[in-house]
C-alpha cells in the first residue's frame, strides 16, 4: 500500500467528485484495507465500456491494497433503480436476474483481480427483512427527501406516475453499505442520490459514514450522450476484438482523450506525453487512437486477438482490402439490384434515401469502383460493396 497521498491522487484520478474526503484521509491513516462496495443490478446480460469506468476504479483500489466489494443487486434489481428515469422502471424477473448476475460475473473478473474482490449478493440480508425492519428503514428518510431528486420531482411536476415502491430503492441500496459496513462506495454520477443515502443509514444505524465516489458518465461512441445500448452508442466488452478496435477508431479525436483518461491503464503523465506529441505532430492521431484501441481491445480479447484486429483494420480501411467475413446479400429482379434498394433492403443504408445521400457523396463503390448511378440495376453476377469507411456487403445479382 502506497503513501496516503499517493493514494488519494489515484483515487481521485478521472473522479467526478469525492464527497467526505477528509473522512477518507483518517480511514487511510488507520492503515487498514478500506472496504470499497459497488452495487450493480444485473438489468441486462452484457456490460459495455461506460460500466468499465467505475470498474477500472475499484481496480485501482485493488492495487492499493484494499477490499473491493462487487455486489450484484439481485434484490434491488426486482424493484428497478428509477435514477435518470422518466417513468417506472419494469422489475426483472428472478430467472432475468439470475441469468444476468452469472453474465456479469463471467465478464467483470476481466478487470478486477478475482482473488481480491468479494462478491456479494443483496438478497442475503434484504430477504431476511421483517416488515419492522422496512418500517423502521423507512421512517430513516422522508418524502421531501426523496422529491429533492431530479426524476422523482420532474415527474411530480409533470404529473407522471411515481410509484411507493420505488422510493424503496435508494433505501434498500442504502442499507445494502450499512450491511456491509462499507468505508466507500461508488458509482455514476447519476447515482450519486442514492449513495448519500446509504452515507446518511449508517449515521442513523450508529455507523461510520462512507466516502462517496462518483465517476463521470462515459460519452458513447457519437460523442454526445452517454453510452447505452438503448442509443446504439455502445462498445460491448464481450463484442468481438474487430468490432471493439474498429468503433474505437471510429470516435472522434477530441473523444479520444476522454477515452484515455477513463479507460486507460496509462498514468495521466504517460497520456499528457501522448497528447503532447500529437499536438506538436511528432506522433500521428491516428496512431494514437490506435494504440488505445489496441490496448483496449487487448484487455478483453488478449494481446494476440488485438494484433489481428489492428492488422484487420489496416488491410481494410487503410488498405482498402474487403473482410473475409462480409454479410452476404442476394437480389433477385432487377428493380432489387438498383443501389438505394438493395443498399436499404439489405441494412447497409438506414433507409433509401439515406442511400442515396451517401452515394451523391461518393461514399458507395462496387468492385472497387464509385457507383452514383441511382437507376441502373447491377449485373448479374456477385460483387463487393463498399459503403464509406467501415460497412461492406458481397452482393449476389440474380435476375435470370
Amino acid at each position: 500500500m502506497t503513501d496516503i497521498d499517493g493514494q488519494l491522487a489515484l483515487i481521485r484520478r478521472g473522479a467526478a467528485e469525492l464527497i467526505g474526503e477528509d473522512v477518507l484521509h483518517k480511514k487511510l491513516q488507520r492503515g487498514k484495507p478500506l472496504r470499497v462496495k459497488v452495487g450493480f443490478d444485473p438489468t441486462a446480460p452484457d456490460l459495455h465500456l461506460g460500466h468499465t469506468v467505475v470498474m477500472h476504479k475499484m481496480r485501482h483500489f485493488q492495487e492499493l491494497g484494499h477490499t473491493i466489494i462487487f455486489l450484484i443487486g439481485d434484490f434491488t434489481g426486482r424493484i428497478g433503480d428509477p435514477s435518470g428515469r422518466s417513468e417506472t422502471r419494469p422489475p426483472l424477473t428472478e430467472e432475468d436476474v439470475r441469468s444476468n448476475a452469472a453474465t456479469y460475473k463471467e465478464q467483470v473478473f476481466k478487470i478486477l483481480d478475482p482473488e481480491k474482490t468479494l462478491v456479494e449478493f443483496n438478497s442475503r440480508w434484504l430477504t431476511a427483512m421483517t416488515a419492522t425492519d422496512f418500517i423502521r428503514l423507512a421512517s430513516s428518510c422522508t418524502v421531501a427527501r426523496m422529491m429533492e431528486r431530479d426524476d422523482f420531482e420532474k415527474r411530480f411536476r409533470e404529473r407522471r406516475p411515481i410509484s411507493i415502491h420505488e422510493f424503496l430503492y435508494p433505501l434498500c441500496q442504502g442499507y445494502d453499505s450499512v450491511a456491509l459496513q462499507a468505508d466507500v462506495e461508488m458509482g455514476g454520477t447519476d447515482q450519486k442520490f442514492n449513495l448519500m443515502v446509504g452515507r446518511g443509514l449508517q449515521a442513523h444505524y450508529g455507523q461510520e459514514s462512507q466516502c462517496v465516489l462518483t465517476m463521470p458518465l462515459l460519452e458513447g461512441t457519437d460523442g454526445v450522450r452517454k453510452m447505452s445500448k438503448s442509443y446504439g452508442n455502445y462498445i460491448g466488452i464481450d463484442e468481438p476484438a474487430p468490432e471493439i478496435f474498429g468503433k474505437l477508431m471510429a470516435i472522434s479525436d477530441d473523444l479520444m482523450w476522454r477515452y484515455y483518461e477513463l479507460l486507460s491503464a496509462k498514468s495521466l503523465g504517460e497520456i499528457a506525453a501522448i497528447r503532447r506529441d500529437v499536438a506538436e505532430n511528432r506522433l500521428h492521431p491516428k496512431l494514437a487512437k490506435e494504440n488505445l484501441a489496441h490496448e483496449i481491445t487487448g484487455r478483453y480479447h488478449g494481446q494476440k486477438a488485438a494484433d489481428e484486429a489492428r492488422q484487420a483494420f489496416n488491410a481494410v480501411f487503410a488498405g482498402g482490402a474487403a473482410p473475409e467475413d462480409m454479410p452476404k446479400f442476394t437480389c433477385k429482379s432487377e428493380d432489387e439490384a438498383l443501389a438505394p434498394v438493395f443498399l436499404a433492403a439489405s441494412g447497409l443504408a438506414k433507409s433509401r434515401g439515406e442511400a442515396r445521400r451517401l452515394m451523391r457523396e461518393g461514399a458507395l463503390t462496387v468492385d472497387g469502383e464509385r457507383w452514383e448511378d441511382e437507376t441502373t440495376p447491377l449485373p448479374e453476377g456477385e460483387h463487393v460493396i463498399k459503403l464509406g469507411k467501415r460497412r461492406f456487403l458481397r452482393l449476389v445479382v440474380q435476375t435470370y
